[in-house]
This record gives C-alpha cells, sequence and structure tokens, in this order.
C-alpha cells in the first residue's frame, strides 16, 4: 500500500492513507514503520476515520499496542480528526488523550493544521 507523505512544518511524515483499511493490528503499524523509516520520516500521521473501532476502546489494548510499536522505533505518532464521540463516552480516553498530549511521542489532533501549530510550539 502506498503511505501519503506529508510535511508539518518541517517535520516529515507519512499516513495511513484515508482510503486504506481501517487500522486494526500490530502488523499494520510494522508496515507504517517500514514506510516512514524507507523516507526518512519521523512522524506517522493516523486519520482517526481510518482506526478500527476497537482502538479507542482502551480495554481492548489494540491502541497500547500499536502506539507502543511505533514508540519502540523512535517514531511520534499523531491521531488526526474527530473522536468527539469516543471521548464523550470515555472518562479513561479522556485521560489517556490530554495526557498523551502532555508528552512528545502520541497526540491526538482534530486537523492537519492544529498539529502543525502543536508541532511548531505555538
Amino acid at each position: 500500500m502506498t503511505m501519503d507523505l506529508i510535511d508539518l512544518g518541517g517535520i516529515r511524515a507519512v499516513a495511513w492513507p484515508a482510503a486504506a483499511p481501517p487500522l486494526s493490528s500490530g502488523r499494520d503499524a510494522g508496515e507504517l514503520i517500514g514506510t516512514a523509516f524507507s523516507h526518512q520520516a519521523r512522524l506517522v500521521v493516523l486519520p482517526a476515520a481510518r482506526l478500527s473501532p476497537d482502538f479507542l476502546r482502551l480495554s481492548s489494548g489494540l491502541a497500547g499496542e500499536v502506539l507502543q510499536t511505533f514508540v519502540n522505533y523512535g517514531l511520534r505518532v499523531a491521531i488526526v480528526g474527530d473522536i468527539a464521540r469516543p471521548l464523550a463516552a470515555s472518562a479513561p480516553l479522556r485521560d489517556f488523550v490530554r495526557e498523551s498530549n502532555r508528552g512528545n511521542q502520541v497526540w491526538f489532533a482534530d486537523d492537519l493544521d492544529s498539529l502543525a501549530r502543536h508541532l511548531s510550539g505555538a
């Protein structure tokens, strides 16, 4: 599968394509990691719309598996898109998103513009 290459304020990133099947396993993460390394990208962008429904259900363990895989390989990850409905339904997810956004490895953003502002420190 061909990944989208994007530049976010001078940071090279690969993005799971909007037309791709849902990201649903560590194997999918491995494909993105290989693509990121082959393009010297340091950031992986995952559209929220392309996440398996289990991804945002923290008890499934899928988010932890996938995100930890990226972090283990030294890649930063951004989940981009509207996750308002799952956030409203899950206090643990709200806590996870808040803590992730305070760190420097995993972020959640509404759109690419807000992610670019975050990366630039604005």
